[in-house]
């Protein structure tokens, strides 16, 4: 199974959230910087933080030198919860329009492998994937801010 681009961002984003977290736990990303960072245009960018905004997977603050962050402990976000949130759709194939779909045998077969790619996902949280990525420093900045991961 290929996730969508929507989905490859939204896990890059929280993922680029809980390693600056473990860094700077009150610090902000913006949508420039991922868009920036992560080379995704700052709508796509906007789309996917608003998304896990208002799921509660992340907290925005307004303002001048506003952003967003983390909004619950990296230890408690899924990674199969977070797939469930930004896939459209999760058959992994189009059985509704096949002329074979009433007696097809394949339709179990992949229903259960999309079920064991879903509980591995669950079994594996945000902080499980923080814990082995790191931020490196961009060269040429004064300060500690960080760069992202390369993807």
């Amino acid at each position: 199974m290929r996730l969508t681009a929507h989905t490859d961002y939204a896990l890059r984003i929280l993922l680029h959230a809980a390693l600056l977290a473990r860094e700077e736990p009150q610090g902000l990303l913006s949508i420039a910087e991922v868009a920036q960072h992560h080379a995704i245009s700052r709508n796509h960018a906007m789309k996917v933080v608003n998304l896990l905004a208002n799921a509660g997977l992340l907290e925005t603050v307004r303002g001048r030198g506003g952003g967003f962050r983390l909004g619950q402990p990296a230890d408690t976000i899924r990674l199969g919860d977070v797939v469930r949130l930004t896939e459209p759709c999760l058959s992994p194939a189009d059985c509704a329009n096949c002329l074979l779909r009433r007696t097809c045998g394949l339709t179990a077969i992949l229903d259960d492998a999309m079920a064991a790619f879903l509980a591995r996902l669950d079994a594996r949280t945000l902080a499980d994937a923080a814990a082995s990525s790191r931020l490196p420093v961009m060269s040429g900045q004064s300060g500690t801010r960080l760069a992202p991961p390369a993807f």
